[in-house]
């Protein structure tokens, strides 16, 4: 069993304590939505991002989620199939598949993109978001895994991220992330950041997403499938 299955009340709790990062991954990962029509998220948990998206104007219906925060998902009125991102329970194709702050939790992040690709159509896109294991918050969440949170006082966030959920986690970086899509058949179209601030710092204000991946901790690439 998952901590997304045990601690699944805490995912969102973090977030909500945590609105100025919600509000700066969010727009990050509308900037990267928008004008996508049939999109699939994968992992999307408990759809928190997903119904924010949806009032925000970007569509989204159809979800794979292994864990029991698809339950939640579903109270908030997504079609969720139980599954795992390595093998999707979907045959239909799609404009645009979401994976968001999910390839930190992949058994198999190689076959999990070839799956991407998959359920794509030609030249559809692959929108992947992902706390970068080169940025402030990846180092520190590194950190944290060995020591906890406690050792970190005073220079770890107010509300950090649950440690169940940061020692489960693998912290790729971006040269990592690029290597595995373009060996699963994609053509990067676009990266982006967002989260320039130190950790400490960041739930200060919600920041606009911009170009590039050199300053962010939370990073976004869309990738076209060839």
């Amino acid at each position: 069993m998952s901590s997304f299955d045990k601690f699944s009340e805490k995912y969102d709790t973090w977030f909500l304590n945590n609105r100025n990062v919600l509000m700066s991954e969010l727009l990050l990962v509308e900037k990267m939505l928008r004008g996508e029509r049939k999109i699939l998220s994968v992992g999307c948990g408990s759809g928190l991002f997903e119904s924010l998206l949806r009032e925000r104007g970007i569509m989204i219906e159809d979800c794979v989620e292994p864990s029991e925060m698809g339950k939640i998902a579903e109270a908030r009125g997504l079609r969720v199939k139980r599954g795992y991102a390595e093998e999707l329970p979907v045959h239909e194709k799609y404009d645009a598949v979401l994976m968001n702050g999910v390839i930190h939790y992949l058994r198999d992040p190689a076959k999990a993109l070839l799956e991407a690709n998959r359920v794509l159509r030609e030249g559809g896109h692959l929108i992947l978001c992902w706390v970068a294991g080169e940025g402030s918050y990846g180092l520190l969440y590194r950190l944290a895994s060995l020591v906890g949170w406690k050792e970190l006082e005073g220079v770890s966030p107010k509300s950090p991220y649950p440690l169940e959920f940061v020692r489960e986690a693998k912290w790729q970086t971006v040269g990592e992330v690029r290597s595995l899509l373009r060996n699963a058949g994609f053509e990067e179209v676009l990266i982006m950041q967002t989260l320039t601030r130190h950790p400490k710092y960041s739930n200060d204000e919600a920041e606009d997403p911009s170009q590039g991946y050199d300053r962010g901790d939370y990073v976004c690439i869309k990738a076209r499938k060839t």
